[in-house]
């Protein structure tokens, strides 16, 4: 998540969340009513120490230039992004997530460079305005099938409701941001999901 993903200061949700029990984190300040500059930054760095913590893994979304000083663990790209052959080279150590929305992105994806597959979006969603068309669990299913060696991580449109389903697809994780963010009750969210 960002700040122009929340409804309340974007700290507390996340504390909320880590004490919930999620098991990473991706700081994704990007779009509309994003903080840029010094104040995404200002907010990297909290967000960053509340995962620390916590002993949480955290990500960067898309903005190679956060990493380093952020101190990220790993960094998470989508198919238009930054090209994921340059950041293993200039990231031996870290976490690299590539989403993978069809065949086609999946021939043209370095599997061997990339630690996790962020598939779909499984489900439409309103967060990602780029998200494209939803892709359902058949997608889970077929990465699971193609590369059993590889964690395949579901994005979109996932709530407390329709996670299980992608669980059962075979998916490692499920990624969401407005399942958590606008919940009432974050730590109930959380163990449901």
């Amino acid at each position: 998540m960002g700040s122009q993903n929340c409804t309340k200061d974007p700290v507390e949700i996340l504390e909320e969340a880590l004490q919930a029990g999620i098991t990473a984190f991706q700081f994704r300040e990007k779009g509309e009513h994003a903080k840029t500059g010094k104040e995404k930054l200002a907010l990297g760095r909290q967000l960053r120490g509340l995962c620390e913590q916590y002993n949480v893994p955290f990500l960067i979304n898309d903005d190679v230039n956060l990493v380093e000083p952020l101190d990220a663990d790993g960094i998470h790209v989508g198919q238009e992004d930054e090209d994921v052959e340059l950041i293993r080279e200039r990231f031996p150590d870290k976490i690299i997530g590539l989403s993978i929305s069809n065949e086609e992105e999946l021939k043209q994806s370095p599997i061997h460079l990339i630690d996790y597959i962020g598939a779909g979006s499984v489900y439409s969603t309103s967060t990602k305005e780029d998200a494209g068309e939803a892709v359902g669990i058949e997608w889970i299913k077929k990465l699971k099938s193609l590369h059993p060696e590889i964690p395949v991580v579901g994005i979109g449109g996932i709530h407390e409701g329709n996670a299980h389903e992608v669980m059962e697809a075979g998916a490692d994780g499920v990624s969401v941001i407005s399942a958590i963010t606008e919940s009432k009750h974050i730590k109930k969210t959380v163990k449901d999901l």
